[in-house]
């Protein structure tokens, strides 16, 4: 459920209802298609999206988004504690955009429905161009209120509310150079735990010399992060972007996230490579074994809690077509990516293993994420 989450949010920043640095000016009307693959440690989850985004007169800007995503999984959460699933979750997302003078005024809605989890999202924000259109100062809120359950216990149900206070600050340093810092801080209060996941303790009565017994999240946490990108546009129309993220919660995770992106034009194709590396903290109620049921007040055995480092490496390909139009659209393009991410947890072990307990290896995952999408203006 973790990692699942993990790649939504991923897919979704990179497709659903992208918008330009630059304020002041409302999105082209558009329709994006897109289709994802995700691959790796035994979890499969794909699926389509279809965004539409058009203007109304020119001030108001209404954006629509479907998406589905299918989960196949028998990850080394599930092959060592339960028995592979399959599910599906649909996702539909409403918003607009109003634009006045130098103030663009955004309002949103999300709702996503799979057969044991409910979130419903509203977000707002303003963003403010000033100093001649070289600032842009965004502020944004959202609120999330989700409903957990467990797909084999009808009467099962707890609840968990979200809050999302954002800024960014975008500077147009020189021609060539525009630089931005973000700054984010969520709250999370409720069921903050998945409901299917255990922990293992050590049993000496157990003939694999260990137990299992539920999780036991706390029932807050609030994040904070901020970061920092900078983009130059070269002479020969390619750019290069470097970016930074640091991360802290009160469960004691603190992450550093780095990435360095180039993107280069050739005639109508653009190509696009991209590194990002990421090292984490782990929780401190995280453990891969406790020393026996109930050790401490809190326990979780999650392996995106543990420790870990991860390497990501993109490639993506982009084709403009129908330069010259066709009937009502403007234009259109195609892009197909390719992520392929290699993580390395620090603590958490790979009980498929036959070593003995508590020496077992360490887990390492390698997971592919194929997008393909088409793009039309109209």
């Amino acid at each position: 459920m973790k990692l699942q989450r993990i790649v939504y949010s991923v897919l979704l920043l990179i497709f659903a209802i992208n918008r330009s640095a630059v304020s002041g000016v409302l999105p082209e009307d558009r329709t994006d298609i897109l289709y994802h693959q995700y691959t790796g440690g035994g979890v499969t989850i794909d699926g389509p999206s279809v965004l539409v985004r058009k203007q109304v007169g020119k001030s108001v800007s209404f954006a629509a988004n479907y998406y589905v995503d299918m989960v196949s999984s028998a990850s080394i959460d599930v092959i060592t504690t339960a028995s592979p699933y399959t599910e599906e979750r649909t996702q539909y997302s409403l918003s607009m955009d109003y634009l006045r003078g130098n103030t663009t005024m955004s309002a949103g809605y999300t709702s996503s429905v799979e057969s044991d989890f409910d979130a419903t999202t509203y977000n707002l924000s303003v963003s403010q161009d000033m100093f001649g259109d070289l600032t842009t100062l965004t502020l944004s809120y959202a609120f999330g209120d989700d409903i957990v359950g467990r797909s084999d216990d009808p009467a099962f149900s707890r609840d968990n509310t979200r809050q999302h206070y954002g800024m960014s600050l975008t500077q147009i340093m020189t021609r060539n150079l525009i630089t931005s810092v973000n700054f984010e801080v969520i709250t999370d209060e409720g069921f903050l735990n998945n409901p299917y996941r255990s922990v293992r303790y050590a049993d000496s009565g157990s003939p694999a010399g260990y137990a299992y017994e539920p999780e036991l999240y706390p029932h807050t946490r609030t994040t904070s992060a901020v970061g920092l990108r900078a983009r130059y546009y070269m002479p020969w129309r390619a750019a290069l972007q470097g970016e930074y993220r640091f991360f802290g919660d009160t469960w004691d995770i603190t992450s550093h996230t780095a990435a360095v992106t180039y993107v280069h034009p050739m005639g109508p194709w653009t190509f696009t490579g991209k590194y990002r590396y990421h090292d984490q903290t782990g929780a401190h109620f995280f453990r891969d074994l406790f020393s026996r049921s109930e050790a401490t007040n809190f326990r979780g055995r999650d392996k995106e809690l543990s420790p870990l480092t991860s390497h990501t490496l993109r490639f993506s390909a982009s084709y403009e077509f129908l330069s010259r139009g066709w009937n009502f659209i403007e234009k259109g393009s195609v892009t197909a990516s390719l992520d392929h991410l290699m993580v390395d947890y620090h603590e958490f072990r790979d009980l498929t293993s036959t070593a003995p307990v508590g020496e077992e290896p360490l887990y390492s995952l390698k997971a592919n994420v194929f997008q393909l999408f088409f793009s039309f203006w109209y």
